[in-house]
């Protein structure tokens, strides 16, 4: 009489693994639709909103409720929808309708990790008109990458150049299919299909690892969604409030060589302070913020690397800590421009 018991139990052990198993996938891969032939998925507290045929296909028409020829202050937000990473498709399109003399290359773009009151997200967004300039430095920015609100792309632009914009053959006026794939801290932008991405963000900026995603999109300018797409996937086993007090390792990638050091570092509230050897210099002073694991400080010292010209020069340091480990960029004012790795020592 115990086999039949045996068996049941065996059967019941199998079905909860099949539907933990299941579960659990189907949980990674839920996939969300919008085809916006309607507005009842949006938040439109600050925006004005309609649907139309734009292109051969029914569209969302988004305007900013602010002032003329201001992009919009805040993120249109898709109502139950909060992403930490996967994968989010639309097909955006901007027509600018600024007065002759008002250059407008169009801002239309996709954020994520969005709190509440949209104002606080990342963003890819595109800028179509500049991708057929002669200026090659203006068609550099063709798109963009951005965290609101404290790291807007002049805030970006100036200490990382090429880092955080981009090339990408777009034009005015017509359908580009985003692809914004999230993991982690680590965020890619495709267009149009495109096998490999325009824009690769590693050490997104924003605090916030969950949250919504919406459609932004500039004044003085028509602006076009239709067909988003928002696939789910296993969230990162990421964390903020990495501590940088300790000793750490650091090996530096840049396009002046490779270069290895040690970084002491303490925490005292919101300041960094510390030394660093091995790159400009022994135990020289380092200064800088931390903000809930990610850390921003700066070293003055004595360049001797390759291409001659030695002399004092500054080496800025960007980037998240998880744990022991961590990582980012960094720029040697006029010598190098690269990534870093950490480890601490035990």
């Amino acid at each position: 009489m115990s086999q039949p018991k045996d068996s049941c139990r065996s059967a019941g052990v199998i079905f909860l693994l099949f539907t933990v198993c299941f579960g659990s996938l189907a949980q990674e891969s839920r996939v969300q639709t919008f085809p916006l032939v309607s507005l009842q998925d949006l938040d439109l507290r600050t925006a004005k909103a309609e649907t139309v045929d734009y292109k051969d296909r029914k569209a969302l028409r988004l305007s900013p409720a602010g002032q003329p020829q201001e992009p919009f202050k805040s993120l249109i937000l898709f109502r139950g929808v909060n992403f930490a990473d996967g994968i989010i498709e639309a097909d955006v399109a901007v027509k600018a309708t600024s007065p002759g003399g008002f250059r407008n290359p169009g801002f239309i773009g996709i954020g994520f990790r969005a709190r509440s009151d949209a104002r606080h997200y990342e963003m890819f967004f595109l800028r179509p008109g500049n991708s057929g300039s002669d200026d090659q430095i203006q068609r550099n920015h063709s798109v963009q990458y951005v965290s609101k609100p404290d790291f807007e792309f002049f805030k970006l632009r100036r200490p990382w150049p090429s880092v955080y914009e981009a090339y990408a053959d777009l034009q005015p006026e017509t359908w580009v299919h985003m692809k914004i794939e999230v993991a982690g801290r680590r965020a890619s932008l495709y267009t149009n299909g495109a096998p490999h991405p325009v824009l690769i963000v590693d050490g997104l900026k924003g605090e916030d690892l969950t949250g919504g995603v919406g459609l932004w999109a500039g004044a003085a300018q028509e602006n076009y969604f239709s067909n988003v797409r928002i696939v789910h996937a296993r969230r990162q086993p990421i964390e903020n409030g990495g501590e940088p007090t300790g000793a750490w390792k650091i090996q530096y990638a840049t396009d002046s060589g490779n270069f290895s050091g040690v970084l002491t570092l303490r925490r005292d509230g919101v300041i960094v302070s510390g030394a660093a050897s091995g790159l400009l210099g022994s135990d020289v002073p380092v200064t800088g913020t931390w903000r809930n694991g990610y850390v921003e400080f700066a070293f003055h010292g004595t360049w001797s690397g390759p291409g001659g010209n030695p002399g004092e020069v500054t080496a800025s340091i960007a980037g998240w800590i998880d744990g022991n480990t961590a990582k980012g960029r960094v720029s040697v004012t006029g010598r190098a421009d690269g990534t870093w790795t950490a480890t601490r020592k035990e």
